[in-house]
């Protein structure tokens, strides 16, 4: 278990000095300094216009949840396309020759090294998505003095989002040695086949009328990682405090992650270096 730290840590001291954590948090700050402005600029008037209610406090807490909703999402979608893109050379790095036969030379064995890889880019992505949510939440809260600690478990929804296609990164990683391949896999998978079938399987499945058509639609949908749902009606739900509704996303993804890091292993394990 030490050896999985170890290598965890190294990972994040890597992003450090390749800057991808600084420009992470960059980025972030960034994002929260343009949130502070925003809503600090709008009046309480202007935000209860046009409402007849007495109840002021029930209000400014929908205003308050729909603002950390309509900054957050498009900020937590970028969040992980960066992340893509920031780590998927960790692996690749790792097994370029020099660098892979020093490791190897350690009392630490393949699987602790990769599985303490792939815990190292989590780890990286989970404090950047953390300062993030964090920093708008407490603009949020301190600007209506509403603390609703409900929005902060959505941390934990856009990192396991990112942990179920870091897994595949992981994966071509170590079958190709490259980070092209992983990154145009994550990318599709997360910006058109996820949202492409749950489309299908969800939104306008009862207007499909071929069987085989649904039958396809039905296998790629329960295999591929629900990506779209879980950035979607799960962070959402989560947000306002709804808690978790349907499991089966969520279960789904968490099998094919630990079915892409298995066979990440197992091929890693048959790799002679």
């Amino acid at each position: 278990m030490n050896n999985i730290w170890i290598t965890t840590w190294y990972t994040v001291r890597e992003a450090l000095a390749r800057k991808v954590f600084l420009f992470f948090i960059g980025l972030s700050a960034l994002a929260i300094i343009i949130s502070a402005v925003v809503v600090n600029v709008l009046s309480d008037s202007a935000l209860i216009s046009g409402v007849t209610t007495q109840d002021n406090n029930i209000i400014f807490e929908e205003i308050a949840a729909s603002i950390q909703l309509i900054i957050i999402t498009p900020l937590a979608s970028l969040c992980i396309l960066l992340a893509i893109f920031s780590s998927a050379s960790f692996v690749p790095h790792m097994l370029e020759k020099g660098n892979i036969d020093l490791l190897l030379s350690k009392p630490i064995s393949r699987s602790q090294l990769l599985f303490g890889k792939f815990l190292g880019g989590l780890l990286v992505v989970l404090i950047n998505v953390g300062f993030l949510i964090i920093g708008v939440w407490l603009v949020i809260a301190i600007r209506f003095s509403i603390y609703n600690f409900t929005f902060l478990s959505i941390i934990l929804s856009v990192t396991f989002t990112f942990a179920v296609l870091y897994s595949i990164i992981v994966l071509f990683g170590v079958v190709t040695q490259g980070s092209i391949l992983g990154m145009m896999a994550a990318y599709f998978i997360f910006l058109i086949l996820s949202p492409l079938l749950y489309a299908g399987k969800v939104q306008f499945g009862e207007l499909i009328t071929s069987d085989f058509l649904k039958s396809v639609i039905d296998f790629f949908y329960y295999i591929v990682p629900k990506t779209s749902e879980l950035m979607g009606q799960i962070t959402m739900n989560l947000a306002l405090g709804k808690g978790i509704i349907d499991w089966q996303p969520i279960l789904t993804s968490l099998a094919f992650m630990f079915a892409a890091i298995g066979y990440a292993i197992f091929i890693f394990n048959k790799k002679d270096f």
